[in-house]
């Protein structure tokens, strides 16, 4: 099923951007091996195939899908631990692709700056990035058992850091989405995610804290 979901629609921006079969399936290739690394147990083709799903249930509400699709598929493909400049590495590395394929310079602007926007999830007015901004964090709103398979994965790739660093790192992240007004940023996934999403959140760094 993540095969057929992720080749779907990655064929759709492909047909877009007028890329040869070989074109189209050789650069899905990389994008799958990148998100295959054996030191990803979150950020890897299964939260790509996650994000797809909620493009699907939210795709009506998006104006420009091409630049939506293109930024889920390239937005971690750079993830390294640490990592300060993962989201500006992805974003070029998308950048990359688009220039030599000549796509558009306002299309490869857009994709870049979405991109970049998933690093402090801050929105600048628009309404596409705000969704992707959400379908990026919707792990927070997971049921308990899939929450902490998340949480699990995420200290897994942190592994190189003992508790004593990693717990206070983690506790700041978790302070910083509860200390905000919305955790999501549209009004759709506000009214259906934002309960559970502070719930988990507000459970996790009680059981850090103790």
């Amino acid at each position: 099923m993540t095969k057929t979901l992720i080749d779907y629609y990655w064929r759709e921006p492909a047909r877009e951007l007028g890329l040869t079969d070989e074109t189209a399936g050789s650069e899905l290739q990389r994008i799958r091996d990148a998100y295959s690394n054996e030191k990803r147990h979150y950020h890897n083709i299964e939260h790509i195939s996650a994000m797809l799903r909620s493009f699907e249930a939210y795709s009506d509400a998006i104006h420009d899908k091409k630049a939506v699709l293109l930024s889920i598929f390239y937005h971690d493909i750079v993830y390294n631990v640490p990592g300060p400049e993962n989201e500006h590495q992805s974003a070029l590395r998308a950048a990359d692709f688009l220039h030599s394929i000549s796509a558009e310079a306002a299309l490869i602007h857009k994709v870049k700056q979405f991109i970049e926007a998933t690093k402090q999830h801050e929105s600048v007015g628009d309404t596409d990035l705000d969704y992707l901004l959400d379908f990026d964090l919707q792990i927070l709103s997971a049921p308990s058992d899939i929450y902490h398979r998340y949480t699990a994965g995420i200290r897994k790739e942190y592994s190189i850091y003992p508790d004593l660093l990693y717990k206070p790192g983690r506790a700041k992240v978790l302070q910083h989405f509860l200390e905000q007004e919305h955790i999501f940023k549209t009004p759709a996934f506000r009214k259906q995610h934002e309960k559970q999403a502070r719930e988990n959140l507000s459970g996790e760094l009680l059981a850090m804290l103790k």
